[in-house]
Formats: structure tokens, C-alpha cells, sequence
């Protein structure tokens, strides 16, 4: 069996209409991934709907309402392999309602591209992606400018968006040192796969090689064992089947685990007896496998999805409160007190109620601007104390950041994003 490519996540974000899609599309398309026909079809399609130029975007977006509106509605994933990686390659709304996706993606990203059009520069939306992506833990950014045919490929240009981008970058904590930026035109295909010919100006890498310039995320082996549980199975002959995504430290055969908090609320305690992946039985599993495993001493109806394992030496962390640093991305009105809605946090859904506003925060560089306030609206970021109405896990952000960020959602929407920086341990 050959040796497996490292595997990236990587999302692209960006404000509406900045050509996100249609860079992914134009990737894909330039690299041989998409053929000839296909996209004949789609360049058919987008001339049939009045949308002449939106081809590359179609790519992604195959659901047809998005095709009917020209907007990316949905998470697409799409496998990409380059020289060195396997990525799967995330290709998030700019939407404002359809941020929750954007939210799913960023949390399992490693790697991003910011795209701004070179006709516009920042727009809010540019910023608080950027926010996010900072927030939930996207390490490595890359800037696309894109549209560059329309500014007539011109440096002075791509110089000017360049610094507006990188005091917004700056002011949100990426050193600048370490993000590529890169003159394209997605439509016409520049700086994509192909070299730009109208842009010798340019000396850099284009979209294809940054690729491989990207560094593989060091896997989190070193930190505690959590897995958060997403389904449990019953399967004949073997029993029950636990089954979910090692997110940090490293899970072997003959492990004394715990489940936590278990139906009982006190934690179930077992031994792990066989690992599988891929329908492979394996001795041991590490971040990002997707495992399926069964455990001695766990019934089915001991543990549940939203569960999480750890080992029994250092148990996940159930909590009756914690603190949060959120950041409040689309409430139709304001957020007070007592307010209680679903909080998604690794695999668990739980409503839980804020019990305390206790700072509201600069959103671009989280800055304290008033303490205890009455409430917050849409845009703003604050620190809230927060209540959960059954127990929960949950870590802290310096401790173990992946098992620390969620998403508040309420009536359909995705109201707020954070992460967790403190909390009261169940006792």
C-alpha cells in the first residue's frame, strides 16, 4: 500500500462576489481535475441562465438554487492532490446567512485563502472572515487579489489592496511574514495553475504551488486523548461500535478509556479492544483518523454522540459553566441575558443559556470596550458567561484549542462563534 500524503484541509473565504467559487472552479478546471465536457456543459448551463462567465463557479456549486441565484449556499468538498498533499478543499459561503457552513469549515481548516477582489479591496465581510478564521483556529493564510484582468493587471493596484489587507491582517494576529500574496485573475485563469503572462511584475508563487508551500499542521499527538463520539452502533458478532474523529493525542488497543459525562453524568470507564479504519483493523489511531472501535465494559445505551473519550489517567472535562470569547455574526435583534439557545460543540448539540455579559470586545483586535454591558447585537464580540442545561465537555482554548471552539445556533441560523477560555468543573 503506498505511503498516504499528508492530508490539508483547506477553505477559501471571502466576501460575496469576490470569486471564491469560480477560483476553485478555475483550480480545478487548469489542473485536470474537471474535464473539457464537463465544463462545455456548465459554460452551456451558465449562458442558458443568463450568468455568461459563472462556468468555474458552477463547478462547486451544484446544488441548482445556487445556480439560479449565483450564490454559494452549501459546504462543497472537493479532493485535490498536489505533489506533496491530499486536500480536501472547503469552499465556504461569503454570504452573510450562510456563515454557520463558513464556521463547520474554518473549525476544520488548516490552511486558507483570503480572495479579495482587486476592483473592491477589504469590505466588512473581508474583515470579519479574517477574524474568524484567526478566532477558530485557520493557522496558515494565504491572500488571493483576483480580478486583476479588470484593473488591467496593474501593480500599483495589487500594492494598494496588498497594505489595506495587511494592516487588517496585522491587526488580527497573522504575521505577515508568513502570508503569500498573490495576483490572480480566476476567470481568465492567472497565477492559477499557469504562470501569468500579464503580470511579469509578479515573482511569486502562483495558487497551485503555494499549495505545497502551506506546511503540514503538526498533529496535536502530544496533547491529551479526546475523541468526541458521533454515532454508536450495535454490530452482530462484535457488540457495541463507538464511532468518531480522533481530534487530539493518540488512542491504542488495550487503553483504559473513559467516556464522559456518559448517561449517568459520572463517566464510563472500559478497555479498548480492537480499532478499525477504512475497514482495516489498526493498533493504534491518531488526529484526524476516523475510527470505528469497540470497547470493553461500554453498552450502547451507556454513551451517547456528543460524548467524548479520553483516556482514564486524564479524563475529558465535564463542566457546569464556562466562559466564553464569542463573536455575534447574525442576531435579528439583540442578545441579553437569560438567552438560551444550541450550542454546537465538537459532536454534542446542547442548549445552554448566557448568564452573564461580562465584556464587549473590539471585534478586529479584541480590545475591552465595556464591561458588563446590557446587551449585544450583531458584529460585536464580548466574553459571556455561559450555562449549559445538562452537563457537558468542553476545554479550555490554551489547554486543548481543538476541543474549545463552537457555534451558537438558534431558529436555523448561526447566531454567534467562539471559543472557550475558562470554566467551572463539574464536580
Amino acid at each position: 500500500m503506498a505511503k498516504q500524503k499528508p492530508h490539508l484541509n483547506l477553505i477559501f473565504v471571502g466576501h460575496v462576489d469576490h470569486g471564491k467559487s469560480t477560483t476553485v472552479g478555475r483550480l480545478l478546471y487548469d489542473s485536470g481535475i474537471i474535464d473539457e465536457q464537463t465544463m462545455r456543459k456548465l459554460k452551456e448551463k451558465a449562458q442558458e441562465l443568463g450568468k455568461a462567465g459563472f462556468e468555474f463557479a458552477f463547478v462547486m456549486d451544484q446544488l441548482k438554487e445556487e445556480r439560479e441565484r449565483g450564490v454559494t449556499i452549501d459546504l462543497s468538498h472537493q479532493k485535490f492532490l498536489t505533489p506533496k498533499y491530499e486536500y480536501t478543499i472547503i469552499d465556504a459561503p461569503g454570504h452573510k446567512d450562510f456563515i454557520k457552513n463558513m464556521i463547520t469549515g474554518a473549525s476544520q481548516a488548516d490552511s486558507g485563502f483570503l480572495v479579495v477582489a482587486g476592483t473592491e479591496g477589504a469590505m466588512a465581510q473581508t474583515k470579519e472572515h479574517a477574524w474568524l478564521c484567526r478566532t477558530l483556529g485557520v493557522s496558515q493564510i494565504g491572500v488571493l487579489i483576483n480580478k486583476m484582468d479588470a484593473v488591467n493587471y496593474e501593480e500599483a493596484k495589487f500594492n494598494k489592496i496588498k497594505d489595506e489587507i495587511s494592516t487588517l491582517l496585522r491587526t488580527v494576529g497573522y504575521k505577515l511574514d508568513q502570508v503569500p500574496f498573490i495576483p490572480i485573475s480566476a476567470l481568465k485563469g492567472d497565477n492559477i495553475v499557469k504562470k501569468s503572462e500579464n503580470m511579469s511584475w509578479y515573482k511569486g508563487p502562483t495558487l497551485l504551488e503555494q499549495l505545497d508551500i502551506f506546511k503540514e499542521p503538526e498533529k496535536p499527538t502530544n496533547l491529551p486523548l479526546r475523541l468526541p463520539i458521533q454515532d454508536v452502533y450495535n454490530i452482530t458478532g462484535i457488540g457495541v461500535v463507538p464511532v468518531g474523529r480522533v481530534e487530539t493525542g493518540i488512542m491504542k488497543v488495550g487503553d483504559k478509556v473513559v467516556v464522559t459525562p456518559g448517561r449517568e453524568g459520572k463517566g464510563v470507564f472500559g478497555e479498548v479492544k480492537t480499532i478499525e479504519m477504512h475497514h482495516e483493523q489498526i493498533t493504534q489511531a491518531e488526529p484526524g483518523d476516523n475510527i470505528g472501535f469497540n470497547v470493553r465494559g461500554i453498552n450502547k445505551k451507556d454513551i451517547a454522540r456528543g460524548d467524548v473519550l479520553g483516556h482514564e489517567s486524564n479524563p475529558p472535562t465535564v463542566v457546569t459553566e464556562f466562559k466564553a470569547q464569542i463573536v455575534v455574526l447574525n442576531h435579528p435583534t439583540v442578545l441579553t441575558v437569560g438567552y438560551t439557545p444550541v450550542f454546537h460543540i465538537h459532536t454534542a448539540q446542547i442548549a445552554c443559556q448566557i448568564t452573564k455579559i461580562d465584556k464587549k470586545l473590539n471585534p478586529a483586535t479584541g480590545e475591552v470596550l465595556q464591561e458588563n454591558p446590557d446587551f449585544i447585537k450583531t458584529g460585536d464580540a464580548a466574553i459571556v458567561t455561559v450555562k449549559p442545561t445538562k452537563p457537558l465537555v468542553i476545554e479550555k482554548v490554551k489547554d486543548i484549542p481543538h476541543m474549545a471552539r463552537f457555534a451558537v445556533r438558534d431558529a436555523g441560523s448561526t447566531v454567534a462563534a467562539g471559543i472557550c477560555i475558562d470554566y467551572v468543573k463539574k464536580t
